[in-house]
């Protein structure tokens, strides 16, 4: 085996130099042919590099739709995908008329998609997705990709109602009740139709309860009655509810404190 190191080695350095020499070639029909020779054997760095010596060069010819778009493709497959999300968008702007474009479009938002974070992260990126897709969708109605569209963007609302619902729960577990109120309460408006509207509706409801408990004498009175009526908003959607014992309980204990 040891004795094909050497080979393998001279093979290497000679293809380097061939690279190198054609990267300072002037033959643009052959740094055109390559480049995709490259992309076809999925040695995106090398095919990058020469996509975008030619990009100038090309500009102007029916080449030059081309070599941005596979040029933004090789960005992609280096898994860059800001990079690559920021070209196919330069596409759709320069090469509105190519046979590419809709295509372009739809990995502008594709690529957006790949630089969505987990749900307990900044869904900046998820947010631009959504309508990234919205617009590829009115564009293309009928697009072949349309299935994909819709899964794709189900995916992030789920993750922004994940969130949203997360965030709520972080207040309430910080002991920070008035801001879990707010923060749950707007997820619920966000997203009413959330796998977590139970959770959700029985978290505010405590919330409003140790928030009441937690309040200076002058200020209970009204924050009891909110927990009440969170009771009643609770209990009439949610009746046979596991925590329908608990939150019964605290109901008792408002109506036990206004009375007092």
């Amino acid at each position: 085996m040891r004795r094909f190191i050497p080979i393998l080695l001279l093979i290497l350095a000679v293809s380097s130099c061939k690279y190198e020499k054609l990267l300072k070639s002037r033959d643009y029909k052959l740094k055109y042919n390559k480049a995709l020779e490259y992309y076809a054997q999925k040695d995106y760095t090398k095919a990058e590099n020469l996509f975008e010596q030619l990009k100038p060069i090309l500009r102007g010819t029916r080449q030059a739709d081309t070599v941005y778009f596979y040029a933004a493709y090789c960005s992609f497959n280096q898994k860059s995908y800001l990079l690559a999300a920021h070209y196919f968008e330069e596409f759709k702007k320069y090469y509105g008329n190519s046979p590419f474009v809709e295509e372009a479009e739809y990995m502008n938002a594709y690529s957006v998609y790949k630089l969505s974070p987990r749900p307990s992260l900044d869904q900046t990126f998820s947010n631009q997705a959504i309508a990234l897709f919205g617009i590829y969708l009115s564009r293309y109605p009928n697009s072949g990709r349309r299935a994909k569209c819709v899964e794709i963007v189900n995916e992030l609302k789920n993750k922004l109602i994940e969130k949203s619902y997360q965030t709520g729960k972080l207040y309430y577990n910080l002991g920070d009740f008035r801001s879990a109120i707010i923060a749950l309460n707007s997820s619920l408006e966000e997203f009413p139709e959330t796998k977590y509207r139970e959770d959700i509706l029985f978290l505010v409801l405590k919330s409003k309860f140790l928030f009441a408990e937690g309040s200076i004498t002058n200020k209970q009175t009204e924050r009891y009655q909110s927990a009440i009526d969170e009771y009643y908003a609770f209990s009439g959607e949610f009746p046979e509810s596991s925590r329908i014992k608990e939150a019964k309980k605290m109901f008792d204990i408002s109506k036990s404190k206004l009375k007092n």
